[in-house]
């Protein structure tokens, strides 16, 4: 098969690789469409050390089964994959699994990803393609499933309706897009802006939201204004931003995983009792709702995706590390 393969720090191969192999249990999926992720892009800057060159990358992923007990049914794949027995697999929090792995990545067991022609993965991991639901577009369920585990989790800690509280998110990625299309369109939130230093993303942001859309200097980002701040970059100036932004009592729900360290204050967050939560992935039951708000169109058109050949996947990736991208989603076709 022809697959985009990571061979090195900034370098990206379009060439021939070997298929993947049918076993028990699994099934082989023709790739209709995979996503770009923003580990993806950790991963291509050489800072992930889960996944290491020569790999194929790419876990956001629709298809065809090819091979397997369901062979020819459109699916969509939920990438993560967990042992099914810990204490966090039978009590619903599966995405803590200590044995947790993902398409894409070959530490500690490797699993080549999804910028192919061809995956491999569990039966467990397969779901029927919704009807309402574009094949192309599909892939776009795992960073959704992603935002909505962030945005109900900052609701659950919130000591306040989130109905009724101002709201900050930072960064105008696939991430944050869709933080805010959640907020919007499902939670009903009436406050919310999004911050977003590049102004061709900002504009395309804009253009899908009934919130504001500043850039991140704006004077209309006070401190001390709101009640939740969603970080979906994981800089440290963006915790910086984030911690001064929060009201006191507040949340931030920090998903960006960027930079994994900087300064921070400490001091703000424990006298005014401002609550940090991590948050990485999602549940099985996530990811099933996802599919149920894309099917039926609850989170409006998804008309922001950018569609590139995958064999020009390489310079996708390049466009995206220079800044000069300005789609929040990038998706790739074989």
């Amino acid at each position: 098969m022809q697959a985009l393969v990571y061979t090195g720090t900034e370098k990206l191969e379009y060439k021939e690789f070997k298929d993947p192999n049918l076993v028990d249990g699994e099934s082989i999926i023709k790739v209709s469409a995979s996503g770009i992720c923003g580990s993806d892009m950790h991963a291509y800057h050489g800072k992930d050390e889960r996944r290491i060159p020569p790999l194929i990358l790419g876990h956001e992923v629709s298809g065809i089964i090819e091979k397997g007990s369901q062979k020819g049914k459109k699916v969509v794949l939920n990438p993560l994959i967990t042992c099914g027995e810990c204490d966090y697999c039978t009590n619903n929090r599966e995405h803590l699994c200590s044995k947790r792995v993902l398409l894409g990545m070959n530490r500690p067991i490797e699993r080549q990803g999804c910028f192919a022609e061809l995956v491999s993965t569990p039966d467990k991991n397969i779901y029927e393609l919704p009807e309402g639901l574009d094949i192309k577009k599909a892939p776009i369920a795992e960073p959704t499933a992603v935002s909505l585990h962030a945005v109900e989790l900052g609701q659950e800690v919130l000591k306040k309706d989130l109905h009724n509280s101002r709201i900050l998110i930072i960064g105008g990625g696939a991430i944050g897009l869709l933080c805010a299309l959640i907020l919007e369109k499902y939670k009903k939130c009436h406050e919310v802006i999004l911050v977003e230093p590049n102004e061709n993303r900002l504009k395309v942001c804009s253009n899908y939201l009934e919130s504001d859309t500043y850039k991140p200097d704006d004077k209309r980002i006070s401190d001390n204004s709101f009640d939740i701040v969603f970080d979906t970059v994981g800089l440290e100036i963006t915790r910086q931003n984030a911690i001064k932004a929060v009201n006191p009592g507040g949340v931030i729900v920090h998903i960006g995983l960027t930079q994994p360290s900087g300064t921070f204050n400490f001091r703000k967050a424990t006298l005014q009792e401002i609550t940090f939560v991590g948050t990485y992935c999602y549940t099985n039951r996530d990811f099933e709702k996802t599919l149920s708000l894309l099917s039926n169109n609850s989170l409006g058109k998804l008309e922001w995706i950018e569609y590139r050949e995958l064999n020009k996947g390489a310079k996708a990736f390049k466009e995206i590390h220079d800044g000069t991208c300005s789609a929040p989603k990038i998706i790739l076709i074989p």
